[in-house]
Parts: C-alpha cells; structure tokens; sequence
C-alpha cells in the first residue's frame, strides 16, 4: 500500500480531523481571496478533502471513468470561474451539508463540535463573502471582515477540543438528511438575497439589511409555526400540509384494504392472484400489467408507455404504467408487490398443509380401522377355537354363543365400514347405556373379565363406537398383559349413570416412558399401548369426552374415560 493511500485511510477514519482540515484550507483560501493564485490552490485542497470527507460516497470506492469525468468537468468550471461568487456557493453548499449532519448526532459533545463548524462557515458568508460581494459595504465591511480574520480561526482551534464519541468513523458520525440540508441551504440563500434586496431598496447598510433580514425571517418563522397548530383542537396549517402529503397514499389504502378482502374471500392462490393483481389497475398511474408465479400465469389491464418489472419471492410482474415512475412510486409498487407475494405465499403453504391433512387424516383412520379390524379377527378366532375344542355332545353350547356374538361381531364390522365413510365421525350412533353393558359383558365375561356398574342404567345413552373402540382397547391390552403375568385381575366400571367408563388391573404400571406420550401421539410397547390408545383419545376428545391414565402403580392400574361435553 502506497503512502498516499495510507494517508487517505487514516483521514477517511477520521472525519472529525478532516473537516478541521477542511476548514483550515477553507480559510486560507478565502483570505488569500480570487485576485491571487495560491488562493485557487488552497480552494482546490479544500476540494480534495470534501472530497474524503463528503458523505455521498464513501471515500474507499474507486471512481468509475464517467463518475472521474463528470467531477473533471465540474471541477474545470468551478476554475474558470473562480471567485467571490464561487466561494459564497461552495461555503454555503459546506455548511449546509454540516447543518444536515447535526439532526442525526446523538453524543452531546460531537454535536457542539459540528455546530461550531457550522457557526464559522455561517460567519464566512455573512461577515466575509457577502459584504465582499455588495456593492459598498462601508465601514461596517471593514469590521465584519476584522471579526471573521479573527473569531473564525478561534473557532476551528476549539472544534478539535470537543471529547471524541466511543466509536470513530464514518459510521459513528450518522448519515446526512439531505431534506434538512437543502432547508438551511435555502435559508442562507434567502438570509443574503433579502439582504441585497433590503439594501437596494431601502437604501440602507449592509448590517441594517442583515439585521433586517434576520428580523423578517423570524417574524415569518413565528407566524407560520403559530399557524401549523395555533390551539388545542384545530390543526391549522399542519393538517391540510399532512392532507396534502397523504393524498397520494389513499389509493394505496384502499387497495390494500381490498387486498385483505380479496385474500379473506378466495382461498387457492392462482385466482387470489388474478383477483388481487387487477385491483392495480384502480390506481391512477397503472394501465395494465403481466404476471407469473410458478406454473400460474396471467395478465389485466392494456399495455401503456412504461413499464416497471418486479420480481419478489416466486411472483415477478410487469406493471405498464401511463407514465414514468418516480423512485417514490417505484418503492410503493415494489411494497405492494411484496404484500401480494407474500399472501400468495401464505395460499400455498395453506395448501400444503390441508394436503397433509388430508393425508394425515387418510393415515389416522386406515391405522384406527386396522386396529379395530384386528380386534375382530381375534374375537372371530376365539369363537373359531370354541368351535374346535368342543366335541360330542359340548358341540351344542357353541350355537347360543354364536348367536350373542355373531350378530354383535356385524355390528362393529358396520360400525367400522361407517367410520371409512366419515373418518371423523365422532362417536357414532347412540346406544342405551345399558343395552351395550350387556353385549360387553357377553363379550368378555367369558374371557375372565369382571363387570360392575350402576343400577341407573336405563334411561342412558353412550356413543356406540367411541365405547366399543376404548372398551376394546383397553381390555385387549389388559388381556395381553395377563398372559404375560398370569393372575392379573381385569375389572370393567360403568359409573355416574353412564357418564365414566373405567378399567382397571393389578399388574404392572406402564413404563414412565411410555405415559409422558401416550394420548399425545403413536407410542410403542410390549402391551400395545399406543396407536390404538392415541386414536381412542383423539375420537374421545371429538365426542365431547376425555380419556386418562388416573392410577399407575404396581397392583393398580386403571384408566378412566369422563365425559366432559353435555
């Protein structure tokens, strides 16, 4: 690295230091003043580090060749005419970029710091500049050009006195609002031309214009900030200026809010795409536009002078316009694009997921009926084994067994084939209370099973499906459990006229692991607790009921269902 860059970076880190220099090189330049040539040099030097310091681009970028050229040429015109008038441009210009700079400068101390560098380039103009540049400034020209020789060195020598921030750089000393900047540079240009005015037409000094001037300029400041808002509960001037500036925003309002009905309103995304998308064309500045998002395509409106394109996310549009469109108007359009591609998002994600609903769904109900299928088959293969093993003259109890369970075994093959049909169904049809007691008991009393309920079951009704699922259930895994531990008790409560269905054992609890998921999701185990249980609940749940596990100990182990829906 060159020194030359060297000293360029460590300037460019340091622009409190640079626009001292800055400064520094401004006032020797207009001392030295347009008759003599180094004072051409010194204003070029101050160019070169407004240069490093300007906060338009940053000083590390390499210029391209038609940046290089267009600074070139201004820079030969600022030479061929160089002078008083230049100068009162270029200090003005400088200070209000300062003045701009000061709004975002939070840290007390670096504000003072840009605030004396705004109070000399002030002082510049209008103790030095200007009265070098009106005709005959008398006396009090003399005096003002004494107090700039001596009150602006003064204040670059403090300027550097200021405590620095935490953090140096560019960063550090914040952007530039280049609204405020363009405001004090036309407050300067209006402060020296009434001064000119006041001194032709009044005939009077440059300090009485000057004076003058500043008093008319206060006078209009205080009346308008009266106006903007002179009392509580009218708004004065402030709300036809913010009328104004809204004006330009109401269509954009109401087609947002026409987007909201629009998206409310249609639910697959082509469509919500062809309908939102043709709501532009209410806008003033759109004749028409084309559109495409993944294999969706579709267009509105004519073709007009202009078009603006946007691409954003998996939407990009071609908006025809009735005129150019502003940087403003671009970033709106760009906006709303966004809004629309993000709903169109949303559409399809939706989608998506009812897809996977629908399978999930599909899953859910073909592993319930598998689940309920098997248990069929092995009440079928119960009555098939009886068949088998009874012989002779025992060969006749199997026909009063057949008849209790065959018809019943029809039943849930019916109620099964319903819940294919409608897989969220519910609980079924409703049942007696104590017309399915019975047929339960038939089921299972010959398989070991002990019953005991209420006497107040005869004017109830359970949900036939949702009780013959857990019912099933819960006594095949209890089965199951005493085959692996012979002389486990399996007991069957119907309790609270019909409302509680309880089963209880006296084996071994469920592992821990096991009950932290058991009606939340498909859980596997030695006794089958898991895909069947999870549905049961589920279908429990959508009946207006709740399944629990309320004992789980060694010897004791019961789950309840409640209802808790009337």
């Amino acid at each position: 690295m060159s020194l030359l860059a060297r000293v360029g970076g460590l300037l460019v880190q340091r622009q409190r230091g640079l626009l001292v220099l800055l400064l520094a090189m401004l006032h020797f330049s207009l001392l030295a003043g347009p008759g003599r040539g180094f004072g051409m040099v010194w204003w070029l030097v101050d160019v070169g580090l407004f240069m490093l310091w300007q906060p338009f681009v940053h000083a590390e970028r390499r210029l391209g060749f038609s940046s290089l050229s267009s600074f070139l040429l201004i820079l030969a015109a600022g030479i061929w005419g160089y002078g008083d008038w230049l100068l009162l441009l270029w200090t003005a210009f400088v200070a209000a970029l300062v003045g701009g700079r000061v709004l975002f400068v939070s840290h007390r101390a670096t504000r003072i710091f840009y605030l004396l560098a705004f109070a000399y380039l002030l002082v510049a103009v209008l103790f030095h500049l200007v009265p070098r540049v009106v005709p005959n400034p008398g006396a009090a020209g003399e005096l003002l050009e004494t107090l700039f020789v001596w009150a602006g060195p003064v204040l670059i020598a403090v300027m550097p006195l200021m405590p620095l921030t935490a953090t140096v750089g560019r960063k550090a000393v914040g952007p530039v609002d280049f609204v405020y900047s363009l405001f004090v540079f036309l407050l300067i240009a209006v402060l020296v031309l009434g001064s000119l005015a006041f001194m032709v037409i009044q005939g009077v000094g440059y300090v009485e214009a000057l004076l003058g001037t500043l008093a008319v300029m206060g006078g209009m400041l205080l009346l308008l900030g009266w106006a903007w808002n002179p009392r509580p509960g009218f708004g004065g001037v402030g709300i036809f200026f913010s009328r104004y500036l809204l004006t330009v925003g109401l269509p954009f309002e109401e087609w947002l809010h026409r987007l909201t009905e629009i998206a409310e309103e249609v639910r697959d995304p082509g469509p919500f795409l062809d309908r939102a998308l043709a709501q532009m064309r209410e806008l003033p500045w759109v004749e028409g536009g084309e559109w495409h998002a993944g294999d969706d395509v579709g267009r509105f409106g004519a073709r007009g002078a202009f078009e603006q394109e946007f691409e954003i996310l998996s939407l990009r549009l071609v908006l025809f316009t009735r005129y150019r469109l502003s940087p403003a108007l671009v970033w709106h359009f760009r906006l709303l694009t966004q809004l629309v591609a993000e709903y169109h998002v949303a559409k399809l994600r939706e989608r998506e997921l009812e897809q996977v609903g629908y399978l999930r769904a599909v899953y859910e109900t073909g592993a319930r009926l598998t689940h309920d299928v098997k248990n069929l088959l092995q009440s079928l293969n119960n009555l098939c084994y009886v068949a088998q093993s009874l012989e002779g003259e025992r060969a006749s109890e199997i026909q009063p067994l057949m008849q209790r369970q065959l018809p019943l075994i029809v039943q849930r093959l019916e109620q099964t084939l319903e819940k294919l049909r409608r897989p969220r169904g519910g609980g079924g049809a409703l049942q007696g209370a104590e017309v399915w007691w019975v047929g339960v008991r038939q089921r299972y009393e010959p398989e070991g099973v002990d019953f005991a309920s209420d006497r107040c079951l005869s004017d109830a009704t359970v949900p036939t499906a949702l009780f013959d699922s857990v019912i099933d259930n819960l006594l095949q895994n209890a089965l199951e459990k005493r085959k692996r531990e012979p002389g486990v008790k399996i007991l069957v409560q119907m309790m609270d006229g019909g409302r509680s269905l309880a089963v209880s054992d006296t084996g071994s609890p469920v592992p821990e692991e096991v009950v932290a998921g058991l009606f939340a999701a498909p859980v596997a185990s030695e006794d089958g607790l898991g895909i069947g249980l999870y549905h049961a609940a589920l279908q429990a749940s959508e009946s207006g009921y709740s399944l629990r596990l309320i004992a789980n100990a060694v010897g004791s182990v019961r789950f309840e269902m409640v209802q808790t829906a009337v």
